[in-house]
């Protein structure tokens, strides 16, 4: 009994002193995540400008639509769909130039 307590003791320490040396700085942690993060935001970005994309081409074909029926809320509709462009456009930049 002993000798299992004493080999228990032993794998312990040993398991201790290995998690103390393996856990460094930090450092690498650090920067490892910040590569992660940042390779992201080339898509990210791509993603962001499709869906403007995406949404310009839907306000347009509403803004059309409006047009053609002679509702005059047409100005309207499209300076927001518009806006809604821009926004997600600039948004991206903006936050691609904060990050990285």
């Amino acid at each position: 009994m002993t000798f299992k307590r004493i080999y228990l003791a032993a794998m312990l320490f040993m398991f201790a002193v290995y998690e103390i040396l393996a856990q460094g700085d930090g450092t690498t942690g650090i920067t490892r995540a910040t590569e992660m993060i940042t390779g992201y935001f080339d898509p990210a970005t791509r993603l962001i400008y499709a869906i403007g994309a995406v949404v310009g081409l839907i306000g347009g074909v509403k803004v059309y639509g409006k047009f053609s029926s002679g509702d005059p809320d047409t100005s309207k509709t499209a300076a927001s769909w518009f806006g809604a462009c821009i926004f997600l456009i600039v948004a991206a930049t903006i936050l691609r130039s904060f990050f990285l």
